[in-house]
C-alpha cells in the first residue's frame, strides 16, 4: 500500500483511523477537510483547492482522509487501496458528537455544537452518497484493494494487522 483512500459518513471514525495507519505505516497523511475549510469556518475556491489535490495525488505515496464526492472518482483513481467506513448512521452521530469542544488535528476549528445542516447530512450520507460510492469502487475494482468496515472494531483490528506487516518488511 503506497497511495489510499478513507473515506465514509463523518463521525464514522475515519480521521481516527487515518492517523493510526499513518502512524503504522509512515505514509504522509492529507485530510481533505484542512485543506477545503479555512479557520474561519469558509472555504478556499474549488479551483485551489482542486491544484492542491492534483498535488498530492501527484506524490509517490499518501493518505487520503475525506469524502468530498465531487473529487472522489479522481482520487480512487489515483489509489491502490480504498478503506471505506460503512457504519450505522446512529454510530456515525455519536461520533460527530463525541467530538464537539475537541481539537483535532483534521479541522481547523472547534465545532461548539453539531450544526443541525451536518446533523442532516450525516443522516441523508447512506441514501445520498452511499451509493454513489459502491458505484465507484465497483467500476475501479481491479488492481486495487478495497477494505469496508462496518464497525470500529474491524478497523482497529485492521489497521493493528497493518502495523504487524509493516514492521514485518523491515
Amino acid at each position: 500500500m503506497k497511495r489510499a483512500v478513507v473515506i465514509g459518513c463523518s463521525g464514522s471514525g475515519k480521521s481516527v483511523f487515518s492517523r493510526k495507519l499513518r502512524d503504522a505505516t509512515g505514509l504522509s497523511l492529507y485530510y481533505l477537510d484542512m485543506i477545503w475549510h479555512k479557520p474561519d469556518g469558509t472555504n478556499i475556491l474549488r479551483e485551489e483547492f482542486d491544484k492542491q489535490l492534483d498535488s498530492i495525488i501527484s506524490r509517490d505515496s499518501w493518505i487520503i482522509d475525506g469524502n468530498y464526492q465531487r473529487t472522489l472518482e479522481t482520487r480512487i483513481k489515483a489509489c491502490d487501496t480504498v478503506f471505506l467506513f460503512d457504519l450505522p448512521t446512529e454510530i456515525c452521530i455519536e461520533g460527530a458528537l463525541s467530538r464537539i469542544g475537541k481539537k483535532r488535528e483534521d479541522m481547523p476549528w472547534f465545532e461548539n455544537e453539531l450544526d443541525p445542516e451536518f446533523r442532516q447530512w450525516i443522516e441523508s450520507f447512506r441514501a445520498n452518497q452511499l451509493p454513489e460510492v459502491y458505484r465507484l469502487l465497483e467500476k475501479y475494482k481491479n488492481n486495487r484493494e478495497i477494505v469496508v468496515f462496518r464497525t470500529r472494531e474491524q478497523a482497529d483490528k485492521s489497521v493493528s494487522y497493518t502495523h504487524l506487516r509493516a514492521h514485518e518488511t523491515l
